[in-house]
Order: structure tokens, then C-alpha cells, then sequence
């Protein structure tokens, strides 16, 4: 792999090839909202499609497809645009935005074989294509670049930050794991979880944001705590879409939740509302096979109430990150960062 210089980032072929590599296939809705940063995640693109590289041919063929399986680059660009609300951004914030993409990238690669999942972004997933081993590693490849790159920076503030909260993700990881199959646990527990798997990677992609922008105390913790709640309503809605989205059009194995009996917010509703004969009757669809498992599911859940209660909880979560920055000065990133909320909640994959 390159070691993701300056002169990799003026490089004509490398940048050529960004689109190869990164390619995001970003809709129409995200790239108006990613306006405000469009030439810093371009610059973005350019330093992945340049660290996604390896002179071995089978690590070079499997660090290209992990290039191809993030997609909405929501990481990059909420770290980019909470420095731009707080100030001007640095060269120090396209390395730290190209990290946390290859360390998001990182855990998807690993949940997908957590997940046995074949698909993402209608491309096979590398478990699928290669193997659990291939991806296992190739996953703790880019965990351990994106930690060097890190490193790269004048100071160790970011290491810190991006070593505690990965460190945290894999805590969540683990705690989702644990409680397979355990359909007593709370609402709380299980925000305790998702706020650990995915809020805390959003969260620390604002504080870094702000924080190489130079802002001060109150608004960088202001600004963690909008992608704290951004990421709460982002994985609710995510779990809401493995029940009742589309997979063609979404690209991704759906019902792994189920598949894997984890415990999401509508189910844990659907159990906690039921009576003694009605959450044994769902446990019971529980350990039907997976092609008839998420209709009856899916059907029980509309019958009741869960899924709008699900719904209105990540509704809530928006609702919050959205009050965080309705007074930071007006300004392109600030209009994106109120209304990226609306879009994590309305996303269809």
C-alpha cells in the first residue's frame, strides 16, 4: 500500500482511478447534501483509491473490493462537514476522513460474516467471494492502515479517539453476540448496544470534525453527541430496513436480524407488548426456516404497533441531533447537517 502522501493525492493516474476504486455511486439526494465538501471528499476518494492498493495481487484483488462495498461515504462526510461548520478545514481532515472510511469499511467486512451475509451493495460480499479467513484479515488490514495513517498526524489526538471508539464498536459487536437468542433483553440494553456498533463511530467522526477545525470544548461536544443521536435513528431505521425493506433495490442480504436472532427495536417491542401465549407464538416463528421466517415475521410486526413504535423512537433520535445544530452559524454545512437526519431516516438502502 501507498503511505498515502501528498504527492499520492497530486497523482493524475491515482485520481483517475478513484472512481474505480471508491466508487460510490452516490444518489441524487446525498449529493446535494454533500455539496458543501464536494472537493474534500473527491480529494477523499482520491486517498482511498490510493491506500486501497497492495503490490501482492490477491491482497491488492481484495483491498480493491472493499473499496466497492461502503458506498454512501456518510462517515467521511459528516467528519468534513462538522469542520467546516466549526471553521476552515486542514489537510489533517481528508487523512482523518479517509480513515474512518476504511475503518467503517473494516466492520462491515466483519459483520457480513458474522452475518453470513452474501451480498452488499448488490456485489458479492468478500466472505462470499473468497472466504470467513480472507475476510477476517483483509478486515484487520484495513483496521491496522487506517490506524497508521492516523499516526501520520502531527499529534496523537486522533489515535486516541479513533483507538477508543473502535475499541467501543467492538465492545457493541461483542454485546450483540452475547445476546443472541436473548429475547428478554431491554430497550436499554439494546441502546446500549447500537449506541456502542454505530453511534459511536458517527460520534467520533463529528468531534474529530470539529476538532481539527479548532472549536471549543462546548461545541466539539455539542457536535459528538448530533452523530451520536444521527447514528441511534441511522441504525434503527437500518434495523427497520432488514424487516421490511427490499433487497433488490437495497443490494444487501436482508433478514440476517432474524436469521441470527438478534434482538432489534421492533422486535423487542413486538415481545414486550405480547402476552405469555403471544411472545411464545413468535418464538416459535423464530425457529421457522429463514425463507418463511421473516414473512411471518414481517406480518406480525404490521399487525401490532412495533414498527411505527420503532419508527417514532429513530424519529426521536433526528428530532435531537437536529436541535444540536439549529443555532451554529448559518451556513452551507450547517443546513446539510440539519437536514442529513431526514435522509437517515427516509433512506431505502
Amino acid at each position: 500500500m501507498t503511505n498515502g502522501s501528498t504527492a499520492s493525492l497530486q497523482n493524475e493516474a491515482t485520481a483517475n482511478s478513484a472512481t474505480q476504486v471508491g466508487e460510490t455511486a452516490l444518489s441524487s439526494p446525498l449529493q446535494q447534501l454533500y455539496h458543501p465538501v464536494r472537493e474534500e471528499l473527491a480529494q477523499v476518494e482520491v486517498m482511498l483509491a490510493a491506500e486501497l492498493r497492495s503490490d501482492a495481487p490477491f491482497v491488492d484483488d481484495l483491498v480493491r473490493h472493499a473499496g466497492r462495498l461502503s458506498g454512501k461515504r456518510l462517515r467521511p462526510a459528516l467528519l468534513l462537514l462538522a469542520g467546516k461548520a466549526c471553521g476552515s478545514l486542514e489537510p489533517a481532515h481528508i487523512v482523518l476522513a479517509t480513515v474512518v472510511e476504511m475503518i467503517h469499511t473494516a466492520t462491515l467486512i466483519h459483520d457480513d460474516v458474522l452475518d453470513e451475509a452474501d451480498l452488499r451493495r448488490h456485489q458479492e460480499t468478500v466472505n462470499a467471494r473468497w472466504s470467513n479467513e480472507a475476510s477476517v484479515l483483509l478486515g484487520d488490514y484495513l483496521f491496522s492502515h487506517s490506524f497508521y495513517l492516523a499516526s501520520t498526524l502531527e499529534n496523537t489526538f486522533a489515535c486516541q479517539s479513533i483507538g477508543r471508539s473502535t475499541n467501543i464498536v467492538c465492545r457493541g459487536e461483542m454485546l450483540q453476540v452475547a445476546n443472541r437468542s436473548n429475547f428478554n433483553l431491554s430497550e436499554d440494553d439494546y441502546f446500549e448496544i447500537i449506541d456502542a456498533k454505530t453511534a459511536e463511530l458517527t460520534a467520533c467522526c463529528c468531534l474529530l470534525g470539529a476538532c481539527y477545525s479548532g472549536a471549543e470544548i462546548e461545541l466539539r461536544d455539542r457536535l459528538e453527541q448530533y452523530g451520536r443521536y444521527l447514528g441511534l435513528a441511522f441504525q434503527i431505521a437500518d434495523d427497520l430496513l432488514d424487516v421490511c425493506g427490499d433487497e433488490d433495490s437495497m443490494g444487501k442480504s436482508l433478514g440476517t436480524d432474524f436469521e441470527k436472532s438478534k434482538p432489534t427495536l421492533p422486535l423487542i417491542r413486538l415481545l414486550s407488548t405480547g402476552n405469555a401465549t403471544e411472545r411464545a407464538e413468535i418464538e416459535a416463528l423464530l425457529q421457522l426456516p429463514a425463507a418463511r421466517r421473516r414473512e411471518a415475521l414481517l406480518r406480525r410486526l404490521e399487525e401490532s404497533e412495533a414498527i411505527q413504535y420503532a419508527r417514532e423512537r429513530a424519529q426521536s433520535f433526528a428530532d435531537q441531533a437536529r436541535r444540536l445544530v439549529a443555532d451554529l452559524p448559518l451556513g452551507e454545512a450547517q443546513q446539510t447537517l440539519l437536514h442529513l437526519p431526514d435522509f437517515v431516516l427516509a433512506r431505502q438502502q
